[in-house]
């Protein structure tokens, strides 16, 4: 990101104080009649503006489900590498003259710094992604199966079962291969140790009895 917009983004923070940040367990929201999208955040003439990934418009954002995406943009403007935002919301037409209209979000997935979350290949095939720091893993779920990577361990790619929890919260469990692995998600406000990063999602993976925690985020393929 630019560094004037960056300023500007932690210029316009104190007018921001007022919205709501995202709840520490927030309630799922239905994404009825909502779209979801994913884009780069600026800041220009006193806005946030957002700008779908591929295309050229932008759209002046407006926080109409109080998820703190304001406040969270604010806090990452600072940060080197593009503002990235995945969100559901619908688009109406706008107020003000410079953009093609305003964004009104209802739910945040996640806010990062990243230049290159907009050509992710994976995104669009992913239920889940879920990672964490000290140590580094990852893991990847999809309707193929799950994949989870780890350093100086060989990556395992196994079939998996979901089980859907009370509160929004869910699993995924494999005994695969000699090992067992789980998987626990809950919709809690998570933010990455390391990059900062927001995510609408926390997450604990427990591999032959170790406990792993980091944040997690629903794939293109999974909007509920």
């Amino acid at each position: 990101m630019r560094a004037a917009p960056s300023l500007l983004l932690v210029a316009l923070l104190p007018l921001f104080a007022g919205c709501q940040m995202l709840a520490e367990k927030p309630q799922a929201a239905s994404t009825a009649g909502m779209t979801r999208m994913q884009g780069e955040l600026t800041a220009k003439g006193g806005q946030l503006l957002f700008k779908p990934c591929t295309e050229s418009r932008h759209f002046a954002v407006f926080d109409s489900g109080n998820t703190g995406v304001l406040q969270e943009a604010a806090a990452l403007a600072g940060e080197p590498g593009t503002l990235f935002a995945d969100i559901s919301g619908n688009l109406s037409a706008g107020q003000n003259a410079g953009n093609d209209g305003q964004l009104n979000v209802q739910r945040l997935y996640r806010i990062e710094n990243s230049s290159s979350a907009c050509s992710d290949p994976n995104f669009k095939r992913l239920t889940v992604r879920a990672h964490g720091n000290e140590p580094d893993w990852d893991l990847k779920a999809s309707g193929k199966g799950m994949v989870l990577t780890r350093p100086g361990v060989p990556e395992l790619a196994v079939p998996f079962l979901e089980e859907q929890l009370p509160d929004g919260r869910f699993s995924l469990s494999t005994e695969a291969n000699g090992q067992r692995v789980d998987l626990w998600v809950a919709p809690q406000r998570c933010v990455d140790t390391m990059s900062g990063a927001v995510s609408h999602l926390s997450a604990e993976l427990r591999v032959n009895g170790q406990t792993l925690r980091g944040c997690a985020y629903y794939g293109g393929s999974r909007n509920d």
